[in-house]
């Protein structure tokens, strides 16, 4: 899952949307760098990853790409899905997006020191609603040029965004039939990490 999915599965107090984000950011033992409740929601994102990466819907959804894309299906997929949980909000959520998102970008302004490139990210994150922009199936292009910026070899995700776009109906099926499992999954395991 990208940003938006770990923050709507994460919790609403702001160290669990913290942790929730420090996930990606965070490699390696925790043992006491961060607050107690924010290393449990870096916990629960990785949960959150493994059983995402390891559940059959997510190797079908994989498998809907060409084998030359299959390296790069799954940070595609972790895209797609922000943008349908985005496109769908009111179906997985109680507050509306914009309520959310801002919340998610007043929590990260007032944290002193976010790690590493997140600090760098987040004033742009708000000031350009990464978040709330997921919406529109058209931003995933900047989002892909973004991240081929990132790769050694970039030139692994050119033509994604056609790739999206011919695959977008059956990935939206996979990504309802398998996000109602993720919840109730990071439900559960929110209740054990805490």
């Amino acid at each position: 899952m990208n940003y938006l999915a770990h923050l709507h599965l994460g919790g609403d107090a702001p160290p669990q949307l913290l942790g929730s984000l420090y996930g990606d950011f965070v490699k390696g033992p925790l043992a006491g760098r961060w607050p107690t409740e924010i290393e449990a929601a870096i916990r629960l994102h990785r949960r959150i990853d493994a059983f995402t990466d390891s559940h059959p819907l997510q190797a079908r959804a994989r498998a809907r790409f060409p084998a030359a894309r299959r390296r790069t299906a799954g940070m595609l997929l972790d895209l797609f899905f922000d943008h349908c949980l985005a496109r769908d909000w009111v179906e997985y959520a109680a507050q509306p997006l914009d309520h959310f998102t801002r919340k998610v970008y007043r929590v990260l302004a007032a944290e002193a020191e976010l790690p590493g490139r997140l600090a760098l990210m987040a004033p742009r994150m708000a000031a350009q609603d990464w978040l709330g922009s997921y919406r529109e199936f058209a931003v995933l292009e900047q989002v892909i040029a973004g991240m081929q910026r990132r790769l050694s070899r970039p030139q692994l995700l050119d033509g994604s965004l056609a790739e999206l776009e011919r695959l977008y109906e059956p990935l939206s099926e996979d990504f309802r039939a398998f996000y109602p499992e993720l919840m109730v999954f990071a439900r559960n395991e929110r209740r054990e990490v805490v």
